[in-house]
């Protein structure tokens, strides 16, 4: 029986730059994009979502996210979206330090004792 012919892979994959982008998490090596836990990585469409919720509701998510619920709605929600940025943080891939720029001999030469 003859195979089926496939895409090749390589025309099949679209690149946006030179970089070759590396997991950053384990779980991203296993093909979690971040948006399992909290159902979004977008921040307004998670602050709508917690602007729905009753006080009862936030305090359930608040422990199915990890957090010991307080009774203060409004500190309860800064806190639930302090630690959803930490989380889209984890997902986000992080700028590149050196920007292009050479280093001088001297500042290698200083970089290179700690070797």
């Amino acid at each position: 029986m003859p195979k089926k012919k496939t895409k090749n892979q390589l025309e099949s994959l679209s690149q946006t730059h030179g970089k070759v982008e590396r997991p950053l998490t384990l779980d991203q090596v296993w093909g979690d994009d971040g948006s399992r836990k909290y159902g979004t990585l977008n921040t307004e469409e998670y602050s709508k979502y917690l602007e729905s919720l009753n006080k009862t509701d936030m305090q359930a998510h608040a422990i199915k996210i990890g957090l010991v619920p307080i009774d203060n709605r409004e500190n309860l929600v800064k806190r639930l979206m302090t630690e959803f940025n930490k989380h889209v943080a984890q997902f986000t891939p992080r700028p590149e330090t050196n920007n292009g720029k050479k280093l001088s001999k001297s500042a290698r030469d200083i970089l290179a004792e700690g070797r």
